[in-house]
């Protein structure tokens, strides 16, 4: 199983797999941010295709954040792990619901500097990130580019587990994956250096 050095790395390998994309101009590409930015700016740069985000929101557990039982898009959409909703108390994840639609409207102002997105009608979608885990926030960018009319949603990760990615295919979504292990533990598990992403940095990728 492949370890990458970085997101950058990670990018650049990936950037190989979707080489039929490039130079389109039927084609957007999005990155879920913020890890994702990274990885979606190698694509970019050797595709030759503008680079913007989705916004989604990991909705973690009451008794562990970092355990995704659910997540949500910036318009309005949700997906969850219903086995794991119906057995959390829900006025404690109302509060999470509500903090995380808060930080994701945040993101939207600072990151798109309050721009709407685009329709995404006649158009191929490419969202990428830097793995996928549960799935679930990668769901809600799915979510997202289904809300915008896409005609063709691709999902570009260098890594995820395969029961993911594999529930989302099922889903009739075609995607690219470099890694697909059957044990997948975290994202940053397949990375030598997984630096938390700041703010700033996504916008100097974003050019903004």
């Amino acid at each position: 199983m492949k370890i990458f050095e970085n997101r950058k790395e990670a990018g650049r390998e990936l950037a190989k797999a979707l080489m039929d994309y490039a130079d389109r101009s039927d084609v957007f590409l999005y990155a879920l941010p913020r890890g994702g930015v990274t990885v979606a700016k190698e694509v970019a740069e050797e595709l030759k295709l503008p680079l913007d985000v989705i916004i989604t929101r990991k909705i973690g557990a009451p008794y562990n954040e970092e355990y995704a039982i659910g997540a949500l898009a910036e318009t309005g959409e949700t997906v969850w792990n219903e086995a794991e909703r119906m057995a959390t108390d829900k006025k404690a994840l109302d509060k999470i619901v509500r903090h995380e639609t808060g930080e994701a409207s945040r993101r939207v102002k600072v990151y798109r500097q309050g721009r709407e997105l685009p329709s995404f009608e006649d158009k191929t979608v490419i969202i990428v990130d830097d793995g996928i885990a549960t799935g679930l926030t990668m769901l809600a960018g799915i979510e997202v580019a289904r809300h915008m009319k896409a005609s063709k949603i691709v999902v570009a990760v260098p890594h995820g587990a395969k029961e993911s990615i594999d529930a989302i295919r099922r889903q009739g979504i075609e995607v690219v994956a470099l890694e697909e292990p059957e044990w997948y533990d975290a994202v940053g598990a397949f990375y030598k250096d997984f630096p938390q992403v700041t703010d700033q940095e996504v916008l100097e990728m974003l050019k903004i």
